[in-house]
């Protein structure tokens, strides 16, 4: 068992699955006393912030330790580039979904992608490796966008994405990563030849699955106020025009692709809630 194998509790349900023509998914954290529960997604991103912020030596918590390392965590994430901008609750989001539904584990924390410089580089959102048994495993390079409206996440999604697998990105994201893949996960020499130098970008590429998380303001989970059946047949179009966007961009004839979408009853309010907590933890 490593650290990894400790998860917080799961609180996000998994409403739709949709397998053509790729697979989409919905996630989503449902209502409290008719209303959405905010305040207890922002607690759950709270809770994923050390697995999400701090690398796996560093997760050894126990009674006498448990409030610094979460002010670690915290101080990390509040003092993040895109923090500031506002999106780090996509990000946990993306790192939290992968990490409880999928079993992925962190190649690299995403706060460790620096230059030699110390700067924050423009990377993948996320940098998992899935093992799928027989010495077989995925790399899953995430990319995540916490926005008011679906139509403008995905439009920011998809030419994120597309920067991302150009030739001359992939070859830096090979150059900066690769010396920060731990030696601690499993098959270590073999992902950490998937960033080598000599590795043909092809190669990258055929062994990675690229989840793309849409966190953003769903009408639906403004208008309802339980989960029901109901509501989960009102959160279908909005999967649906997701996924039809990104199977218009094209990337699927180059990548693969995993949709994941949260569906949010307000942007601001979780962002603001989220925003209170991380703040409370870095005074």
């Amino acid at each position: 068992m490593t650290k990894y194998s400790i998860k917080p509790n799961r609180l996000l349900k998994h409403l739709l699955k949709i397998d053509i023509p790729f697979n989409h998914n919905t996630y989503c954290a449902g209502f409290e006393l008719s209303a959405w529960r905010c305040d207890a997604l922002a607690d759950h991103l709270i809770e994923w912030i050390q697995d999400y912020a701090l690398k796996e030596d560093e997760l050894g918590v126990n009674h006498t330790n448990s409030y610094v390392k979460m002010k670690q965590a915290a101080a990390r994430v509040y003092t993040s580039e895109n923090y500031k901008r506002r999106g780090e609750g996509g990000e946990i989001l993306l790192h939290a979904i992968c990490r409880d539904f999928f079993e992925t584990i962190p190649i690299a924390p995403r706060v460790f992608y620096l230059t030699s410089s110390n700067d924050v580089v423009k990377s993948f959102d996320m940098a998992h490796v899935r093992y799928l048994g027989e010495g077989k495993f995925e790399l899953w390079l995430g990319e995540a966008k916490f926005y008011e409206t679906g139509s403008e996440a995905v439009a920011a999604a998809i030419e994120s994405v597309k920067t991302h697998i150009e030739q001359g990105f992939l070859k830096n994201e090979k150059l900066i990563m690769g010396p920060q893949i731990s030696r601690d996960i499993e098959h270590h020499a073999e992902v950490r030849a998937l960033f080598a130098n000599e590795t043909s970008i092809d190669d990258l590429i055929s062994a990675a699955v690229f989840p793309i998380c849409i966190a953003c303001e769903s009408p639906a989970a403004a208008k309802h106020k339980k989960l029901d059946d109901a509501y989960v047949e009102a959160l279908k179009p909005e999967l649906k025009a997701l996924a039809e966007k990104l199977e218009q961009s094209g990337l699927r004839q180059k990548i693969r692709i995993l949709l994941i979408y949260v569906p949010l009853g307000s942007k601001a309010a979780l962002a603001d809630a989220f925003d209170r907590k991380l703040k409370g933890l870095s005074a």
